[in-house]
């Protein structure tokens, strides 16, 4: 069995941070940029929104069984971030200074096609560092990274951006060459690579996940796409949604996803060990069920409610009714989310955890793209009412709940 080693999980969690940081900032402005600086409508930018996913989702998957077959003197995990992570800060930091639409287009897809190519062997590597029964606690402590990431982007962001727009994405740009320097530094791969019964390969562990009679991983990979479809919608538009239903500014809506990033951090690590103690499948479903009642109120309560401060808190800045509410769905998606890629690594053996890494990026960026689309296109069929992100997500939720039902594979193995 492999040795853990937490210190080791903490530092590969520098490059989950450099990631985090830079679709944080992504997600909260290139919104307002396609809205204000471009003047797109709310169905174009969710369909913008998704052209660079797209791309992703011809890349990660591939990407993911490639470094389970590569073999160099870095590993097969390090060699792809240490091409595209200069290339995504490059191109991240030229988005907030394009006049003009196509150069803007330009930058977009550049980014997002370089940190689809190095965005799945870094996970990866999580799983290739820690045993079975530790890689829900090992993600909690990824996810932690990621959060400090998510918050240093939006709180900090928020005011950067209120200032100079492009400061949040120079920083970012930053950020990430120094945390994807620090990982290429300080953790060295392991070389013992496992061996499978077959080469890795997308299409055939697709096929293999469709024509098993169990249908756990099937049950799991669809809960994954219907999950996420609910969240990323929610987050492509909560910028906008802070603006025209709430009545608040970009920055304060920035401000408000960091109260959630602030609680899922705070949660990852307690999530982990949640997962590790009572199950994943169980931890997941807990998750789902709170963050449906959260959502269903943020949808039926008045937007002078949502919108009323109730205390100012240093750092945090204020603090309205709706970002409690958002601090509990901050809890609830740690409870999801930290512990559905130990969920998927966990149903095969070591030498395709590139692989299936890879096909959980296939569907959680189905639902990057899928997302957005239904959300931009309900809000302009609904007279351009953003309350409307509030009532699809948690539909979507109550699927992936469904699903997760008749889950029965993917808990911590002593094997591994």
């Amino acid at each position: 069995m492999k040795k853990f080693s937490y210190g080791k999980i903490f530092l590969l969690g520098f490059g989950f941070f450099g990631v985090s940081v830079i679709w944080s900032v992504y997600n909260a402005f290139v919104p307002i940029f396609l809205s204000d600086k471009f003047g797109i409508e709310p169905f174009w930018i969710g369909f913008f929104m998704t052209l660079d996913n797209i791309a992703a989702l011809f890349i990660q998957p591939p990407v993911g069984a490639w470094s389970d077959k590569l073999r160099t003197r870095f590993g097969r995990r390090i060699p792809f971030m240490l091409i595209g992570a200069p290339i995504s800060a490059i191109a991240f930091g030229f988005i907030p200074v394009a006049a003009i639409l196509p150069l803007f287009v330009a930058c977009t897809s550049t980014l997002l096609l370089s940190m689809a190519f190095w965005r799945t062997p870094v996970i990866a590597l999580m799983a290739d560092l820690t045993p079975s029964p530790k890689r829900s606690q090992a993600n909690g402590i990824i996810n932690f990274m990621g959060g400090i990431g998510a918050i240093i982007a939006f709180l900090v962001g928020g005011k950067l951006f209120e200032q100079n727009a492009a400061l949040p994405f120079w920083i970012g740009s930053g950020l990430v060459v120094l945390s994807s320097a620090l990982v290429f530094i300080l953790i060295k791969e392991p070389q013992d690579y496992g061996e499978a019964e077959e080469k890795p390969n997308m299409f055939a562990s697709l096929r293999e996940i469709w024509n098993d009679n169990d249908k756990s991983a099937l049950r799991l990979f669809l809960a994954i796409l219907a999950w996420f479809v609910g969240y990323n919608a929610i987050e492509a538009f909560f910028t906008l949604y802070s603006v025209h239903h709430l009545g608040l500014s970009a920055g304060d809506g920035a401000g408000i996803l960091g109260h959630l990033s602030l609680f899922f951090v705070l949660f990852a690590l307690v999530s982990g060990f949640i997962g590790g103690k009572i199950g994943r499948r169980v931890t997941i479903s807990l998750g789902l069920v709170i963050l449906i009642a959260l959502l269903a109120v943020m949808f039926f309560l008045a937007p002078e409610v949502l919108a009323n401060p109730v205390a100012e808190v240093p750092v945090l800045g204020t603090v309205r009714v709706i970002s409690l509410l958002m601090m509990g769905a901050g809890v609830a998606w740690s409870l999801i989310n930290v512990n559905s890629l130990p969920m998927v690594v966990d149903l095969v053996e070591d030498a395709r955890v590139g692989t299936y890494t890879g096909l959980y990026y296939l569907f959680s960026t189905l639902a990057a793209i899928a997302g957005p689309n239904v959300n931009g296109g309900i809000i302009q069929l609904m007279g351009n009412n953003y309350n409307s992100i509030m009532l699809v997500g948690p539909i979507f939720m109550v699927v992936a709940l469904a699903l997760m039902w008749g889950v029965r594979r993917g808990e911590a193995t002593s094997a591994k």
